[in-house]
């Protein structure tokens, strides 16, 4: 857009140069025309045109130079009323082409906000799937965690592996795969721990995989020692992930909802090893003395959040007794179990104040116990 003295020198200029220009394109054809017939006149004719148009350039230049001088020169009224017409015309044109212009500004912001949108969007995704694996690292990090506590501690050798599925197999409605078989050392009955306590028993074997049976499924039965006596019993599945039932072979015997159990242990430590946290009584059915007596029993495993697991493939050479026992407490329990009467019983603590590991479990020897008494198997290993 022409503005300023620009604009003063283009009107003031322009028309002079423009009429010479066409002068001297009009007279040269018609002297090239009139050549063919007269050629002495061309030299003449020619000569008057060259006058002519350095006649306008000067005058133009003169014009630009008055012009330039500003003030109320002879010219001004004729400069005032050219700048009206080109201002005029070039506020008509402006109004004319604005939609064009405004439509091609409106869509190249439009592309512009979308690209930044897609690019936003896409590194939110990015940023929120990298919570996720920082997440689930950290849950991974805190089972294996707990899993070589429990191992130190017990002094179990055991091969860790990861839950790779759920499904139920014939006969059993709790069971679970795991990414560990008989490559790495895994046999039939051999006991599967966890951070918290005992998970199951090893039902089968492929070369790469191992089938296991969760202790809640109701045809599971682990003989069960109660914490800090001798009274032994049977525990069993009931098909409730949240629930064990004990049953006490001396119907005397002394059982207190709070007491903790632990695995009495097998021959060979097959299918349990000794020592392993079973479980929290949370309810008695029937008094001493009765032919049969029950108690209710809360698992300390949470089934619904297993991941981490480890086979133990040696048991320890001693019975480890009451030293694996976890802290538990409400915030890191299954849901408690309600009485008979239709009331919640309040959660315990066992060993002391509740822990704060992810796990669930945090561990409380009786004795001092070095953690190197366990043995980690590589899954690697053939």
């Amino acid at each position: 857009m022409i503005t300023g003295r620009s604009r003063r020198a283009a009107i003031a200029f322009g028309p002079f140069l423009i009429a010479g220009w066409a002068l001297e394109l009009v007279m040269g054809a018609g002297l090239a025309s009139a050549g063919g017939r007269s050629g002495e006149t061309r030299p003449v004719k020619s000569s008057r045109v060259r006058v002519i148009v350095v006649s306008l350039v000067v005058a133009s230049i003169t014009v630009l130079i008055l012009d330039l001088r500003g003030g109320d020169g002879p010219l001004s009224g004729v400069r005032t009323v050219a700048a009206s017409i080109v201002g005029a015309v070039e506020k008509g044109a402006a109004t004319a082409f604005s939609p064009v212009t405004g439509l091609a500004n409106w869509w190249s912001t439009v592309r512009d906000q979308s690209n930044q949108i897609q690019a936003l969007t896409d590194e939110n995704l990015k940023l929120s799937t990298q919570v996720r694996e920082q997440a689930n690292d950290a849950g991974r990090v805190a089972a294996l965690d707990g899993l070589l506590k429990v191992a130190g501690v017990g002094g179990y050798t055991i091969v860790p592996a990861e839950v790779i599925a759920v499904n139920p197999v014939q006969d059993f409605s709790w069971t679970v795969t795991i990414d560990a078989g008989r490559n790495d050392g895994i046999e039939q009955d051999m006991s599967v721990i966890n951070g918290q306590g005992l998970v199951g028993r090893v039902l089968k074997t492929t070369a790469t995989t191992a089938t296991v049976v969760l202790i809640v499924d109701s045809s599971s039965a682990v003989g069960a020692r109660i914490a800090g006596s001798q009274e032994i019993g049977i525990i069993a599945g009931t098909g409730d992930q949240y629930s064990l039932e004990y049953q006490l072979l001396d119907p005397r015997a002394d059982v207190r909802t709070g007491d903790a159990l632990v695995t009495f242990g097998s021959k060979g430590g097959r299918p349990f090893a000794p020592g392993i946290p079973i479980g929290e009584v949370r309810q008695v059915q029937g008094t001493a003395g009765q032919l049969t007596r029950m108690a209710v029993v809360r698992p300390y495993v949470d089934i619904s959040r297993l991941s981490i697991v480890g086979v133990v493939t040696r048991p320890p050479r001693t019975d480890p007794r009451d030293s694996v026992l976890p802290r538990t407490s409400a915030q890191n329990s299954p849901a408690p179990i309600p009485l008979a009467d239709g009331s919640t019983p309040a959660p315990l603590t066992l060993g002391g104040s509740a822990s704060p590991s992810p796990t669930g479990a945090e561990l409380l020897p009786s004795s001092p116990a070095s953690p190197a008494a366990g043995a980690l198997t590589s899954p690697s290993a053939g």
